[in-house]
């Protein structure tokens, strides 16, 4: 199946958000094994609001967040984590989708040796199934998707968002509020799959959205 076109984030970046519910990421490195998951969960970044990285205009980090619609734009949080992010709204605009959360649906036994970490002489593997992706952290190091990949084609890149299939064409999408941030907390801008395990801590609490 064809990865989505640029067109389709070429829109409100809240549609993109909730749109993208359902949908799946893959990413191909050479020489290494197709590595794919459902994206559950997703959060919206609009240049109005300040937590939003183009919120301070267009500089040398915001850049790809102003560039054209369908790129990949993927930063560093907090020195440690990359995460990866899906660029909408018209050239010129800043704003893009966080991916948060994924249930891995290819390549799950690649995506837990990538999640196992050596700490203080001990080795550290995820918990299960459900905490390999459960994360915006976590599913790009499960995935191998890097700084590398900052400003990437999301049609024709290494990594690649395609449209749902299945039961995931109509999912039933839960709206509440942003996690992880201190600026603009009120907004309702975070979407998940209802009742799906794998979307990030906390799990969101408010009603279904409507589709």
């Amino acid at each position: 199946m064809k990865a989505l076109p640029a067109d389709f984030y070429d829109r409100p970046v809240l549609e993109v958000a909730r749109d993208l519910i359902g949908c799946s990421v893959e990413h191909r490195a050479p020489d290494a094994p197709a590595l794919r998951g459902v994206i559950v969960e997703t959060e919206a970044y609009h240049q109005s609001e300040p937590a939003c990285h183009a919120f301070v205009g267009l500089t040398p980090r915001t850049k790809t967040l102003f560039d054209r619609p369908g790129l990949a734009y993927v930063y560093r949080s907090y020195g440690v984590h990359a995460l990866l992010n899906a660029v909408c709204e018209p050239e010129g605009v800043g704003a893009a989708v966080l991916i948060r959360a994924l249930m891995p649906t290819q390549g799950l036994e690649e995506m837990r040796v990538r999640r196992t970490v050596v700490k203080n002489g001990a080795q550290r593997e995820p918990a299960g199934e459900e905490d390999l992706c459960s994360g915006p952290g976590k599913l790009t190091q499960a995935l191998g998707i890097s700084l590398w990949e900052n400003g990437t084609c999301l049609a024709s890149g290494p990594v690649q968002i395609r449209p749902p299939t299945g039961s995931w064409r109509s999912p039933a999408v839960v709206v509440g509020r942003r996690v992880g941030i201190n600026r603009a907390v009120e907004l309702p801008w975070r979407f998940s799959a209802a009742g799906c395990r794998h979307v990030s801590r906390p799990r969101p609490q408010a009603r279904p959205g409507e589709s």
